[in-house]
């Protein structure tokens, strides 16, 4: 998502638009009902309307779909576009940076003032959160996101509705998930994905109190790993024990 789509969507955030011709050609004002307007591109809305992130209304205003409106509630949230890596290419994704459990538990301290989660962990646990972001994942679709990795398909007009970057961060989150296991991929997807705090999460599976920073710890080391393979692993010699003067036979 750019700065021009992330400019609607923090727009529409506050309400819905009527749409009006603009006097540049390609160009649409969205006259918000909170008051104000804004000047964007028609080609810019119609991409936003066509992924779902937009909907039309009966009565021709817009608004953001229902699932946005879950994912960027601007009570809570603080949206802003992030950096991330990804197959040492640089790339962006739309995040909110005010309400991250992830971020919250990377500024708390143990005991001894070090950190709770390093830097690397933190780094995946973002860099999972930011697949998921850029894959169009919503909330509401639950567990069953992992069948939607393959679920691109072509519209009446022929094009593509998933775009190839967006399927390509599904495959990278279903390698992600099936790299950590069944066991630790769940708080992942809790905690990183869906943004659930680490209470809520305790609760909802039935964890004791302060469990679940534990578990996640542990789950983003291993996706940390799966991330960042060591470097120049060696293969283990094949040893062979013999006595002193043995020589293994040529054939």
């Amino acid at each position: 998502m750019d700065q021009t789509e992330l400019k609607i969507v923090r727009a529409l955030s506050k309400g819905r638009a009527a749409v009006a011709a603009a006097a540049e050609a390609g160009q649409v004002l969205l006259k918000l009902e909170r008051g104000g307007a804004i000047r964007v591109s028609q080609q810019t809305l119609d991409g936003l309307l066509r992924r779902d992130i937009v909907r039309k209304n009966d009565d021709g205003t817009v608004s953001l779909a229902e699932t946005t409106t879950e994912a960027f509630e601007p009570a809570r949230r603080e949206i802003e576009m992030v950096e991330t890596v990804v197959d040492g290419v640089a790339a962006q994704a739309l995040s909110n940076t005010a309400e991250s459990p992830l971020a919250q538990l990377f500024r708390r301290k143990t005991r001894d003032g070090r950190p709770f989660l390093n830097l690397r962990e933190f780094n995946a646990g973002e860099r999972l959160r930011s697949d998921y972001t850029r894959g169009q994942f919503m909330p509401r679709l639950g567990m069953n996101w992992i069948a939607s990795v393959s679920s691109g398909r072509r519209g009446a007009g022929g094009m593509v509705e998933l775009t190839d970057a967006a399927l390509a961060a599904r495959q990278r989150v279903d390698h992600a998930i099936e790299a950590v296991g069944p066991e630790l991929s769940g708080v992942l997807i809790d905690i990183c994905c869906f943004l659930k705090g680490l209470e809520r999460v305790e609760v909802e599976r039935g964890w004791p109190v302060r469990s679940a920073k534990v578990v996640l710890k542990s789950a983003l080391g291993v996706l940390a790993r799966h991330y960042e393979p060591a470097a120049g692993t060696a293969r283990p010699r094949t040893l062979h024990w013999g006595s002193d003067d043995y020589r293994p036979t040529l054939t």
